[in-house]
């Protein structure tokens, strides 16, 4: 797939997912009689737009999201504003852009079931070729021999399967195989990078993704299926996070912004096709829902941590021109934050490198 139409596939997916969470908390300010005066997909300078119910509802020309402005976020003098209502209110209407983005996959997942899509049926790598001298040659590896785990560590694709080898390199490990219906297992010792020929992996075999084919789930079947991928989804994270702060993954490695997340949306199509892509939004619409209910200014979480501190101090509120302070500091912040993500991802294009190695 083309980079362009990578990107064009990822703009879609972020506006998607920017209306779902925008959508949030333009339900619940109308439930709570809070006027939104403008509802936009993309953002400003205006492309066009209507009035309906209130509110001017739009289309802009920069392809990035979205937003929903309520009336007076942080004047209380403002009628019908979200700064007039109770601590309570506040704290739902600011926190339901996040939750309807974690909460969406739920809907989107068994959905994604539902479609005939190229799934694959058998989730470990097949080797498809043994160079000749390589270790798993010597090992007496085969074409078609399926890698079931590493080290008791089972692994489900082909970058699981990388990453198991590089961490051992020079050191014996134990491969669980599968070979016409029968496993075993097999002794191997990955090499270390400085002993790799060109073109081959430490092990010396190139392997696919398992088999592949289409197929569409009956609703009663794609639910459970749509849950239990949600649930993997939590678990991925939640080590994701773990191997970040413990170091065994780099920083460099783990945070992208807009531009590296496109290379991913491309790496992502190539290797798992369409139904991957439905997962990757999933993904990308949790972290992005649990991301913006962090306690930083400018995030809704940091919008959340005033209206907690006014509830502690009994109605006593932080003024609107302080507030605004913090939250165009921590934008200024976070927009220099971008720019280094955006500096490291346009290198790792340039060296030619990926998230799957």
């Amino acid at each position: 797939m083309s980079i362009f139409i990578s990107i064009v596939i990822f703009l879609a997916i972020l506006t998607f997912l920017v209306i779902i969470h925008e959508l949030g908390h333009y339900i619940t300010a109308k439930m709570a009689k809070i006027k939104v005066e403008e509802f936009g997909i993309g953002l400003p300078p205006r492309m066009w737009g209507f009035d309906r119910g209130g509110t001017k509802w739009s289309i802009n020309w920069i392809p990035l999201g979205g937003f929903c402005k309520m009336a007076g976020e942080e004047d209380p003098s403002i009628p019908d504003s979200l700064a007039s209502k109770k601590p309570k209110v506040r704290l739902v209407v600011l926190s339901a852009g996040s939750i309807a983005m974690i909460l969406f996959p739920l809907w989107l997942l068994p959905l994604s079931y539902m479609l005939p899509l190229d799934r694959p049926v058998e989730h470990a790598p097949r080797i498809t070729n043994v160079y000749d001298g390589s270790p798993a040659a010597n090992a007496s590896l085969q074409i078609n021999d399926v890698i079931l785990s590493v080290d008791g560590v089972q692994v489900f694709t082909t970058d699981n399967l990388d990453k198991a080898t590089d961490s051992k390199a020079g050191q014996e490990i134990i491969l669980v195989i599968s070979r016409a219906g029968s496993q075993f297992e097999v002794p191997i010792v990955p090499r270390i990078k400085e002993e790799i020929p060109a073109g081959q992996g430490a092990l010396g075999i190139v392997a696919a993704p398992g088999t592949y084919i289409n197929i569409a789930y009956q609703p009663w079947q794609a639910i459970p299926k749509g849950l239990s991928e949600y649930g993997s989804i939590f678990v991925g994270i939640k080590d994701s996070f773990g191997a970040l702060f413990t170091g065994d993954v780099p920083a460099g490695d783990a945070i992208a912004g807009p531009i590296g997340i496109a290379q991913l949306t491309n790496e992502v199509n190539d290797r798992g096709g369409a139904a991957a892509l439905f997962v990757f939004a999933a993904l990308i619409s949790i972290i992005l829902g649990i991301m913006n209910l962090l306690p930083l200014p400018a995030l809704d979480g940091g919008r959340l941590v005033f209206v907690v501190i006014e509830a502690i101090r009994k109605g006593k509120r932080i003024s609107a021109k302080k507030e605004a302070f913090v939250h165009m500091i921590g934008f200024a912040l976070l927009m220099a934050l971008f720019v280094l993500i955006s500096y490291n991802d346009i290198q790792r294009i340039i060296s030619g490198e990926g998230f799957f190695r």
